[in-house]
């Protein structure tokens, strides 16, 4: 655990290069092989390192540039897994037009939305995000932080209803082998000495501010929420409870994020509301940090971090999704508001979300990217300038 006050942090996720594109297109079509695909998203990782390290960031990331999304890319390292399209998943659903209708009112970019399905018993076919971490390890000194789609989320997609049931008659079954699975992950990923394992939980979000719609959604699979929305976030909790018992305290931290979807450039259709129906599951949850989202005013205030234990922040103070690079000023101010309610130690600064959440539609540019993380970091700068 690092001892410098307001450490800062990304997210995960980068634009994608046009070669990168290509290559994720080629290997989809079976054009190139694993290793000319290495090649390609290697040279890409390497130079979104040089940036992070050029800006001074103290945890960073490979750029998911060998993943199309945030979840598609588990399907390739999980047996008995389908992709689906928009268009296949449509199949599976009862309201189509309704569901067309939702994808068009949210502005979710279907031509690059991909679902991975459990089609059969699950089970880790290679490491999810293992092999990422070693190979950005071999190239810097810097502590590393790798993103994972928590456990609720891949349940939530992953389960559909006429697809899975053969093999999982209920999503609480198919929640099992998910758990099983990312433990295996977490279990490798401590051993290897990663210094940051972050579970990305966007859907509790999507549960608490859609009032039981559960068809509404940025999640494409997310079909299963059918149950009040307390029951669902004790499921999530429990889930997510069961991935890391035992697994705190051996020197990587473990966080969970949770944000209102990064899915559009739009703000007015992304979810909004205070994280207080989540404090349930923020309490009891066992991590070590709660990555938030803050740097929007669709987040609420911040009087709800107050209520959300003894746990770190990672306060989200710059929006991925603006071409107006935050001023270090508004982001000092940012956190002074939070250090009201936690301590300086549990302070981290990183962006709300990642800067290429789809692979097709990024959320922004290199260049902006790079100047968000350098504002972020001269922040930090002053803060730790200050008196404690």
């Amino acid at each position: 655990m690092t001892a410098k006050r307001f450490p800062t942090a990304v997210m995960g996720s980068w634009p994608r290069s046009k070669e990168v594109l290509r290559a994720l297109r080629d290997k989809r079509a079976g054009r190139i092989s694993e290793e000319e695909f290495l090649a390609v998203t290697q040279k890409a990782a390497l130079q979104i390192l040089k940036w992070q390290e050029e800006a001074g960031i103290d945890y960073v990331s490979d750029g998911e540039q060998r993943r199309d999304n945030y979840i598609s890319f588990i399907a390739e390292h999980l047996e008995n897994v389908r992709m689906l399209s928009v268009s296949e998943l449509l199949e599976y659903i009862d309201d189509k037009a309704s569901f067309e209708e939702i994808l068009g009112t949210l502005d979710v970019p279907s031509f690059s939305m991909t679902n991975p399905a459990a089609t059969g018993k699950i089970s880790r076919k290679k490491p999810i995000v293992l092999n990422d971490f070693l190979f950005l390890k071999k190239h810097t000194d810097k502590a590393v932080k790798v993103a994972i789609p928590g456990p609720y989320l891949l349940t939530r997609s992953m389960w559909v209803e006429g697809l899975s049931e053969d093999a999982y008659p209920a999503k609480e079954d198919l929640a099992a082998d998910i758990v099983k699975v990312l433990r295996e992950e977490l279990e490798d990923l401590i051993s290897a000495g990663v210094e940051f394992v972050q579970f990305d939980e966007p859907v509790l979000t999507e549960v608490v501010f859609t009032k039981k719609n559960a068809n509404r959604t940025f999640m494409c699979g997310a079909l299963t929420a059918k149950a009040d929305a307390r029951e669902e976030i004790a499921f999530a909790l429990s889930l997510m409870n069961q991935v890391t018992e035992g697994m705190l305290g051996r020197g990587t931290r473990i966080a969970v994020h949770v944000c209102r979807g990064n899915w559009s450039t739009q703000d007015d259709i992304l979810l909004r509301g205070p994280y207080f129906p989540l404090l349930p599951y923020f309490r009891q949850v066992n991590v070590d940090q709660l990555v938030l989202e803050y740097a929007t005013p669709r987040a609420g205030e911040l009087d709800a971090v107050r209520e959300m234990g003894d746990k770190e922040i990672g306060l989200g103070v710059v929006n991925p999704r603006t071409e107006t690079v935050e001023s270090v000023e508004q982001i000092i101010g940012r956190v002074q508001e939070l250090r009201k309610f936690v301590p300086d130690e549990k302070i981290f600064l990183n962006p709300d979300c990642g800067f290429g959440t789809f692979s097709q539609r990024p959320m922004n540019s290199d260049q902006i990217a790079l100047e968000k993380l350098k504002a972020i970091v001269k922040a930090a700068e002053e803060l730790r300038g200050q008196a404690p």
